[in-house]
């Protein structure tokens, strides 16, 4: 494991191989995976479940409530969310989960909203709106994103 010396690691969880590089801060009780690669500029919060073998590009944000699964790659300033309402200075008793499935590729500057599933497999691509579910193997684009393919195995 490398963790930069210009990052903010607090979290006890973190598997063989991966990479933290600076700028980085991850909290307490994040768990993440082998082999990973999280990359400068990143947080990462204490309720969040990272798989192995993940990428998480610079500018990316992941706050309470987000699993993601192996394999995925996150591109840079993907934007996560996790509150369906947001007000200032009031919060949730509990945040909605987001679960991003094992083989899942998020172009850059996406956003994704909160309480839905990405299915394994599919791309998000750069710049779209994820507003609801999206199917194992579709690929995505547009704001709201809409399936304009499917990949095949």
């Amino acid at each position: 494991m490398f963790i930069h010396p210009l990052s903010d690691v607090q979290s006890n969880e973190i598997g063989q191989g991966t990479r933290v590089w600076q700028f980085s801060v991850i909290l307490e009780k994040a768990k993440i995976g082998s082999n990973c690669n999280i990359c400068a500029h990143t947080l990462i919060e204490n309720d969040v479940v990272i798989g192995s073998n993940v990428t998480v590009k610079s500018g990316v944000y992941i706050w309470d409530g987000i699993i993601i699964e192996d394999s995925v790659f996150i591109g840079p300033c993907v934007a996560f969310t996790n509150d369906k309402n947001p007000r200032s200075q009031k919060y949730p008793d509990s945040f909605a989960k987001t679960l991003i499935k094992k083989g899942v590729s998020i172009g850059a500057n996406a956003t994704i909203l909160p309480g839905i599933t990405l299915g394994e497999n599919c791309m998000i691509g750069a710049g779209a709106v994820v507003t609801k579910n999206v199917p194992d193997n579709a690929v995505v684009v547009g704001n709201p994103a809409k399936i304009i393919k499917y990949i095949e195995n």
